[in-house]
C-alpha cells in the first residue's frame, strides 16, 4: 500500500518516467482549488527534491496565481497501464518567467535549449514529501499518442497573437488573483 519518502527515489523515478500524464493541484487560501492535466514529456526531473515543467499557454493561468499566493503545489501521477500505482509530489512551486535568467537558464539546462511552440513559464516544485498509494481504482487505459491541437493552435497564433492572447486570458485567475503575466511580458521576462 502507500509509503511517504522526504525524496523522489530510485523507482519513483522510473515510474515517473514512463508515464503519459501529470496532473498538478494548486490553491490560494481562498477561491477555488485548481487541476490541470500536462504532458509527461514537458517535465524533467532536476534532482531528488525538485522538478519542473514547461508550462505552455492555455485558457487559463490559475497555477502561477495560486503560487504566486500561496506556494503549495501537488503533483500526481497515475498508472494507467501496468501494475496500479499513484504518486504524489508535495511542496512548494515557484514560476520562472519566460525570458527571465532564471527561466534561459533551467531551459539550457533540463530542455536542451528548445522550447515548445506556446511556452508560457515554467513550474518549478521544490518537494518535501513524495507518497505514494495502491492505485487500485484507476482504470486501465490503452494510449493513443498525444494530441498535436495545442501546438498547432500556438504555432498558428504567432508569438505576437499569443502575447496578446496570455494578456487578455491569463493576466488574472478565475478568483481575480494575479498570475504574473502582465509583468513578466512587460519587462521580458524580468526575474
Amino acid at each position: 500500500m502507500g509509503k511517504q519518502c522526504t525524496s523522489i527515489e530510485p523507482n519513483h523515478r522510473e515510474f515517473i518516467l514512463k508515464q503519459h500524464i501529470f496532473f498538478t493541484a494548486s490553491a490560494a487560501a481562498e477561491g477555488r482549488v485548481n487541476l490541470s492535466p500536462k504532458d509527461r514529456a514537458s517535465l524533467r526531473i532536476l534532482n531528488a527534491n525538485s522538478v519542473a515543467y514547461l508550462d505552455l499557454t492555455g485558457s487559463g493561468n490559475e497555477t502561477a496565481a495560486h503560487l504566486r499566493a500561496s506556494g503549495r503545489l501537488t503533483i500526481m501521477f497515475c498508472a494507467f497501464e501496468g501494475a496500479p500505482n499513484i504518486l504524489r509530489l508535495y511542496g512548494r512551486g515557484k514560476v520562472l518567467a519566460r525570458g527571465s535568467a532564471a527561466y534561459r537558464e533551467l531551459l539550457a539546462s533540463a530542455f536542451g535549449d528548445e522550447e515548445s511552440p506556446g511556452a508560457r513559464q515554467m513550474v518549478v516544485l521544490e518537494i518535501d514529501l513524495v507518497k505514494t498509494s495502491c492505485g487500485y481504482g484507476v482504470p486501465l487505459f490503452d494510449y493513443a499518442g498525444e494530441r498535436p491541437t495545442l501546438l498547432r493552435w500556438a504555432e498558428t497564433k504567432g508569438e505576437a497573437g499569443l502575447e496578446e492572447y496570455r494578456l487578455a486570458k491569463n493576466v488574472f485567475s478565475m478568483d481575480g488573483f494575479p498570475t504574473g503575466i502582465a509583468e513578466s511580458q512587460e519587462t521580458g521576462g524580468g526575474q
